[in-house]
This record gives C-alpha cells, structure tokens and sequence, in this order.
C-alpha cells in the first residue's frame, strides 16, 4: 500500500512538472522568440511528401514573415515540390543558423501554390528581373501555419528537461 501511494506521488509530481515545463511559456513570448529567428534566418528548409510518402526537404528563401506566421515562398512552376503540395499541403518548414546555435523554429502547417501574376508582381524580387519570362516561370507557395515548436536560448526559450520537447503553440 505504501509503494502504491509513493509510485502515485511520484507519478503526479512528475505529471505536474511537465505540465509546468510546457505552460512556463506564455503565447506571446513563443511568438517573439519564434518571429526573431525566423526573420534572421534567409533559408529555411521546406518538407514536403511524395506521392509514394517520401519526405523531401529543399533549402528555401523564404519572404520576410509578418505577425501572423504565414510562410510564403516562389519556386518555379515546374518544380517538383510544387506538384507534392498539390498532392499532399502538409508541409514543415525548419529555420535555425546552426553557426550561431541561437535555436530553432519548426514550423507544421497547409501549402497552397498560388499562380496569381498580379501577387507576384507585387512580391517581386530585385534579382528576378535578369530571369526572362520570371512572371511566367514562378509561382508562389502560401503557407498558413497550425503548429509551430520554438527554441531561443536567447530569450531563454528551452526545451522540457524531462521530455526535451520545445515549447509549441498551436495556431
């Protein structure tokens, strides 16, 4: 009886700090941690699934990324990745400069391809203008996020000692 109530106190202690570890984050300061590294990062890397379920991850240069995390990329009509997200939206996206160790944002969400000429042309990168037909030749990926985890060691956002598993919000 006593190893009963000993093993239930325990449990429930440890239930209690997990619970603890993961709350210690309010949504806003994840937000923060997470909007800083993403927008000091200039590649991330795109996940997407084949038709066979095989995931690819593609570096990407993604645009700078307002307060409302929606992740947006141009890519050419063409590529692969394109028809995967037709396929399947689910994607992930990854941002961390491992040189600096700063931390990481992986960020789960729906794709959409997008080929709206008008957005593009407003979207438009300095650099596209030496690619010919580049209004013809890109489209753009929109991402809506629905989950986001977030490491920031400096914003002393860390991950759970007892599970490792970084702080998330769920969108």
């Amino acid at each position: 009886m006593k190893t009963k109530l000993f093993l239930m106190i325990v449990f429930q202690a440890y239930i209690a700090s997990n619970l603890n570890a993961q709350t210690a984050y309010n949504r806003d300061t994840l937000l923060l941690a997470a909007h800083e590294l993403i927008n000091e990062s200039s590649y991330c890397g795109l996940v997407t699934v084949d038709s066979a379920g095989q995931p690819h991850v593609r570096t990407m240069n993604p645009f700078p990324v307002g307060e409302d995390f929606i992740i947006w990329f141009a890519t050419s009509r063409t590529s692969r990745k394109v028809q995967e997200i037709k396929n399947n939206p689910k994607v992930s996206v990854y941002f961390a400069d491992h040189n600096s160790a700063k931390g990481y944002v992986n960020l789960s969400g729906k794709a959409e391809v997008l080929d709206d000429k008008e957005l593009l042309v407003k979207m438009n990168r300095a650099y596209w203008e030496g690619i010919p037909d580049w209004q013809d030749i890109f489209v753009l990926i929109k991402i809506v996020p629905g989950k986001l985890e977030v490491i920031n060691y400096k914003q002393g956002v860390n991950n759970d000692p007892a599970t490792s598993g970084a702080p998330s919000i769920v969108f």
